[in-house]
């Protein structure tokens, strides 16, 4: 039985492709000679959609009012002789666009087109397959007849069922592998390309697509695929030994990625292991020279060691402290939660009871034949929406104090947390400091010896030319331990300002949101009670008792 990725083919693209196979290429491009080119444009784009919306008096009544661009699911611009893709950026819906049958060089402005899952691109002039990554829910894609040489580009569209690539000009069986990566691939027409001219072809592509259902609109026959699976064996079992390297290295490098996102944070990503220390002399220029001077690489490797096993300090003491703050944070919006929870179950209570109580009670007072009854009756009643109005507004200021007193425990805890951070990661920063003052004044006192015995002619080993002008004079060479120690210090500095000004920042913009909300749920609260009162007085207004 055809699958549902084959029903759509032959609903959709392969009835396009079949019904205009006999068009050539050249043929097209004389008929579009004849025409003037067009660009998508506001007038064109909502004639399309009036045409394809609704009609009679519901198509009348559209128009009048104006159709959203953002309510379209379908777009059909076939046949309009376009030659540029443009202004479709407002159709953030759109599900399913037809630009086949026009004279579309290039594939572009489609990047917010995120919801697509149809897009029939047939019968262009199109040569490179580009400008699809945005379209990650595509299933349904056309690029049959058009010009193009080599099936690329398409990484992101990893929901691709259907692909029609006929008519183009795909040349080599190699370039189908790259076709193994869309795992929901079931559908695939490559007909009148000359790939297809290749013996191989059909046992090629049933072997290195084995999930393939359909083929140039053909049941991919178990027979075939067997004896493609022989004939092709040790080559598509190495390809797999390295489809599973290089997704091992692929889930390596995106576990690292998370890992490092979750340390930033932290505040501390990178600092578990040598990146702070090996940053500041990657951007050393004299680095490079002072190693060649006497005991400085063993000196330089004790430096190394004992600042890397501080930074690996700061790293998990920042982890530490990150969970800390977490947690507060957890709980405090765990009990702001729970008292918004329970302040709208306590006011939902209380306007439930008063509609029970007061069921009817409108349409009681205006039967009522004696107007000094009902007037009576209408006086008890506003007195009760005005005690339910002081009553629903006591409780909205009993939250209000009560969030405050909360939000304000929860900015000094999260204050202190902050503040306790910031405190010792500048205590190991300076210990990083005091690491590079000692190794500093270790080098100075090496490369003021070395200048001694240089001017003595008592330095007799090798010496790289750029190291040897660093000590024509005492200056020089001062100056050139001088600058490296700044640039080190300076590095230690920003990253020890970065983790401050992001903590801070976090917190302060945390507590900033906090306060913007509440205010904007008492305001709203305030007003949904106003509004609800003004609703039970406004059908009073409607009783006339005087006139009874």
């Amino acid at each position: 039985m055809p699958g549902p990725g084959a029903a759509r083919a032959s609903n959709g693209i392969w009835l396009v492709c079949l019904t205009l196979a006999w068009l050539s290429l050249p043929n097209m491009s004389r008929f579009y000679d004849s025409i003037e080119p067009n660009v998508i444009n506001e007038e064109m784009l909502q004639k399309a959609v009036e045409e394809q919306g609704p009609q009679e008096d519901a198509g009348h009544l559209a128009k009048k009012e104006g159709i959203n661009f953002k309510d379209v699911k379908a777009l059909q611009l076939d046949f309009r002789n376009i030659l540029k893709i443009d202004n479709l950026w407002e159709f953030v819906n759109l599900t399913k666009l037809q630009l086949d049958n026009n004279i579309i060089e290039k594939i572009e402005a489609l990047d917010s087109l995120v919801n697509l899952v149809w897009l029939d691109l047939s019968f262009n002039n199109i040569e490179l397959i580009e400008g699809l990554d945005a379209l990650v829910k595509l299933q349904d894609l056309s690029l049959y007849n058009n010009r193009i040489s080599k099936i690329e580009n398409l990484d992101t569209l990893q929901e691709l069922q259907v692909f029609s690539i006929g008519n183009n000009n795909i040349q080599t069986l190699e370039n189908m592998i790259y076709l193994r990566k869309f795992k929901n691939l079931r559908t695939l027409n490559l007909t009148g390309n000359p790939v297809c001219d290749n013996e191989l072809y059909s046992m090629y592509i049933a072997a290195y697509l084995p999930d393939l259902v359909y083929l140039d609109f053909r049941l991919v026959e178990s027979n075939m695929r067997e004896m493609a699976l022989i004939k092709y064996q040790y080559a598509i079992e190495e390809m797999k030994h390295g489809e599973t390297l290089a997704l091992t290295k692929q889930k390596e490098k995106e576990a690292r990625e998370k890992e490092v996102e979750s340390h930033k944070s932290a505040y501390v990503e990178y600092l578990d292991g040598s990146f702070l220390f090996d940053s500041m002399y990657a951007e050393d220029p004299e680095a490079s020279k002072l190693i060649y001077l006497p005991g400085v690489p063993a000196l330089l490797e004790t430096y190394k060691n004992k600042f890397v096993d501080i930074c690996k300090t700061l790293f998990e003491y920042g982890l530490q402290q990150h969970e800390k703050r977490e947690a507060e944070i957890g709980i405090f919006f765990e009990c702001l939660n729970e008292a918004l929870q329970d302040n709208q179950e306590e006011g939902t209570r209380i306007i439930q009871e008063f509609e029970k109580n007061n069921l009817g009670i409108v349409d009681a007072i205006q039967s009522l034949s004696d107007t000094q009854v009902a007037e009576l009756r209408l006086t008890e009643y506003n007195e009760e929406i005005t005690k339910l109005y002081e009553t629903l507004m006591t409780l909205e200021m009993q939250l209000v104090d009560q969030l405050e007193e909360v939000i304000k425990d929860f900015e000094r805890n999260i204050a202190d947390l902050v503040s306790n951070f910031i405190e010792n990661e500048q205590g190991l920063m300076a210990q990083c400091r005091d690491l590079e003052n000692h190794h500093h004044e270790k080098l100075l006192e090496i490369a003021i010896n070395t200048l001694e015995k240089i001017v003595k002619s008592e330095y007799d080993e090798e010496m790289p030319d750029d190291v040897r002008m660093l000590f024509v004079d005492k200056d020089t060479i001062v100056n050139a331990v001088n600058a490296s120690h700044d640039i080190h210090l300076l590095k230690i500095d920003n990253r020890e300002d970065e983790i401050i000004t992001k903590a801070n920042n976090r917190i302060y913009g945390l507590i900033e949101k906090v306060h913007k909300d509440e205010i904007h749920r008492n305001r709203s609260r305030v007003l949904e009670i106003n509004q609800y009162i003004d609703h039970i007085r406004s059908e009073l207004d409607n009783l006339d008792i005087l006139e009874q």
